[in-house]
């Protein structure tokens, strides 16, 4: 893969409810380390970036290694869509250091549940299948299944979010068909099938494209509040990362 160029690009932004959350000590090092930390170990990737409207973010990062792209105020509103920093940053890459991937791995400040091996698995799954789009960590979530949730009908009552007419459903958990929830600690893009792509990708995230493979973990979580940052360093201590 000398041809293929890979990138990673760290993104986050200031003005959260929860302060400076994407560089909260976590183990006595800033939450951001260790997403950083954990793309740099992977000697697939030769390019580091690092999105951001704040310059606490882009400090740190800076000093992970990865290269300052300063985030346009109207791509880091808590309304902003995420597609628009990454377009942002691939233009930045492209005009500034004439640099353009073709594999990216999207790293998000907040989360720090995330291992190298999962992040370069995902690239040789791109390596390996040229079509595939995107590959993507995935929690297994039964118990909030589709087929069990519910709506709100205009008259007030809950309904179902599909048409079930003619199929009956199992209440049972196990019957069901496995339910996969998106993991927000990173996700790798072949650009040309996902942000480049001409066809639109699955809604909400169609940046993705089509042609998305779940790499299945056990826990994932990003950090909205203190317990979560407990929860982090619970988690990096039972795997050895610290």
């Amino acid at each position: 893969n000398d041809m293929v160029k890979i990138a990673a690009l760290l993104t986050g932004r200031g003005n959260n409810t929860f302060k400076d959350k994407n560089v909260y000590p976590v183990l006595g090092k800033p939450l951001l380390f260790y997403p950083s930390m954990a793309a740099k170990a992977c000697e697939e990737i030769d390019a580091f970036y690092v999105s951001s409207d704040d310059s606490k973010i882009l400090n740190v990062a800076a000093g992970c290694g990865y290269k300052k792209i300063l985030r346009p105020a109207e791509y880091a509103l808590p309304t902003s869509q995420h597609v628009d920093a990454i377009r942002h940053a691939l233009l930045v890459m492209k005009e500034e250091d004439n640099y353009e991937p073709d594999i990216l791995v999207v790293l998000l400040a907040n989360s720090g549940i995330i291992k190298s091996e999962w992040i370069k698995n995902s690239i040789q799954m791109l390596l390996k299948e040229k079509w595939l789009s995107a590959v993507v960590p995935v929690l297994l979530e039964m118990d909030n299944h589709p087929f069990r949730s519910k709506r709100l009908r205009e008259d007030g009552c809950l309904d179902t979010w599909f048409d079930f007419s003619g199929k009956n459903i199992s209440t049972n958990r196990q019957d069901l068909p496995k339910n996969f929830v998106l993991c927000h600690n990173f996700w790798t893009l072949r650009l040309e099938n996902s942000v480049y792509s001409k066809e639109l990708g699955q809604q909400p995230w169609t940046f993705m494209g089509n042609n998305i493979r779940p790499i299945v973990v056990e826990e994932s979580f990003d950090v909205h509040d203190e317990d979560d940052i407990k929860r982090t360093e619970q988690w990096l201590l039972n795997e050895g990362i610290n």
